[in-house]
């Protein structure tokens, strides 16, 4: 073939050529006339060679004496491309591999669209479904990890304690006051703080009830003695409970970058700081406005509630769905501040002369989020039929708008409180009564497919965002 291609023959000469290919063993023969119906195609391209450098850039490798083409791809996906070639049209099984099939039209040259419509919507939707699942992984890829890893963080905690004074000992009360159902005195500790919480909470909301509330000779209230007490026996309590766990942390310097240490702290320190101030204030009447500092404080007692976290595995899976959700939140918001932006400025349009509630955009901006979030306080209504219409494509609007990114939010809210009972079934199973021995059983196989199918989808994407003419097995090899 050297100075002369297939193509340069002519009349019949050129209908009757035949090129022999072999794709991994499975030899076919072609004619030159069915190949040239697509000229933009691997084999096609193949007639238009004129010399074997150009050849050997198309196959594999060739067999000058038998005049044959070598290509060593998957045999069993060929008879698809051969099919192409009589039909015009590509279709697709049920039992294929989507991203072989798609790596394998594309080395042959051979286009998506050429999918014949009874394939074409069911390949497409195959074909995406492991972009959006690669999509979710990347939103969780700086800020998750498999459970596998936190269980190794958590044994590389407890060992920690070997090298330390007292570790069997100071080993057993972390375990008792980190992990709520590793023992039955965890247990026991986890409800008595559980109770301690709520009695605080209930104590800080009764306090501001007209009618526990006490008054001094000139009429000023005073804080009832009885839950004055409560509040200091629960101070007492947290302020017992943050000291022991520190005490007994594997590494001091990291305590506090775990939230729920954070927590803790939050707990008891407007306490301390409002004592501090009252002290600061009766010393220095002249500091008399840092008593308003003070009520704020108080206030801020309120973040007790959140304690609840470490016995709760919902709290702790609705946090991390929170944190790991950034985007899904930002979405929303942007989608309800579009939407109120343009149904405060309708209803200011339409409401202005007619409804003193919604004579200013800002009224209307109210509105129009009490309405999108489907709230409707009732307290501003519009009153004309144009303005009654408006409110309802707001309501409609408001509906879509929440659903869409809710349901993305609960599928992270399912697979971080799956994991977290795992990691907890796995922590309640360990032993460390005879030191250190083995890691607890993980499913290794389920770890080492995730980590796996992230190579698998990085790779798949690499190789769509550029043409290439290699396969997936190509680039591994």
């Amino acid at each position: 073939m050297t100075g002369q291609s297939l193509e340069d023959l002519s009349g019949a000469d050129f209908e009757d050529s035949v090129i022999c290919i072999n794709v991994g063993g499975f030899k076919k023969r072609l004619t030159s006339n069915t190949l040239s119906r697509f000229p933009d195609t691997r084999l096609a391209r193949l007639l238009r060679c004129q010399s074997k450098e150009s050849i050997l850039e198309l196959c594999d490798d060739y067999d000058d004496a038998e005049k044959e083409f070598y290509f060593d791809r998957n045999p069993a996906l060929f008879p698809y491309v051969l099919n192409f070639y009589n039909t015009g049209r590509l279709h697709v099984m049920a039992e294929l591999c989507i991203f072989s099939f798609s790596q394998e039209i594309e080395y042959w040259g051979i286009n998506e669209f050429f999918i014949d419509s009874c394939c074409s919507n069911v390949y497409h939707c195959r074909k995406m479904e492991p972009v959006q699942e690669d999509w979710d992984d990347k939103s969780e890829e700086e800020s998750t990890t498999s459970s596998f890893d936190e269980i190794l963080e958590f044994y590389n905690d407890a060992s920690k304690f070997d090298k330390q004074p007292l570790g069997s000992a100071r080993r057993r009360i972390w375990l008792m006051l980190d992990n709520p159902g590793y023992s039955i005195a965890s247990r026991i500790f986890s409800v008595l703080s559980i109770l301690v919480v709520l009695g605080s909470i209930a104590t800080m909301c009764m306090n501001s009830m007209a009618d526990f509330m006490l008054a001094d000779g000139e009429g000023q209230p005073l804080e009832d003695p009885r839950f004055e007490m409560v509040e200091h026996f629960g101070i007492g309590w947290f302020t017992l409970e943050l000291v022991a766990r520190f005490s007994v942390a594997p590494d001091l310097l990291r305590f506090f970058e775990h939230p729920l240490n954070l927590i803790d702290l939050m707990s008891i320190l407007p306490f301390y700081l409002t004592l501090v101030i009252n002290l600061v204030v009766e010393s220095s009447p002249a500091l008399a406005n840092l008593g308003r500092v003070a009520q704020v404080l108080r206030l801020m007692r309120i973040f007790r509630i959140l304690k609840l976290a470490r016995h709760s595995t919902g709290l702790r899976s609705l946090g991390a769905t929170l944190k790991n959700s950034y985007k899904e939140v930002g979405l929303l918001l942007l989608y309800l501040s579009v939407g109120v932006s343009f149904f405060s400025v309708m209803a200011y349009t339409i409401e202005k002369e007619e409804n003193e509630g919604l004579a200013t955009i800002p009224a209307c901006w109210w509105w129009a989020t009490v309405s999108m979030t489907t709230v409707g306080y009732g307290d501003v209504v519009p009153r004309t039929i144009a303005g009654k219409l408006t409110a309802s494509a707001c309501i409609l609007a408001g509906i879509l708008v929440v659903v869409l990114p809710i349901t993305l939010i609960f599928n992270k809210f399912s697979h971080f409180y799956k994991r977290q009972k795992q990691l907890e079934i796995a922590m309640r199973s360990c032993d460390f009564d005879e030191g250190m021995k083995e890691v607890p059983s993980v499913n290794l196989r389920n770890y080492y497919a995730h980590k796996v199918k992230s190579l698998m989808a990085s790779l798949s994407n690499m190789s769509r965002s550029s043409p290439s003419e290699h396969s997936l097995n190509e680039s591994i090899h």
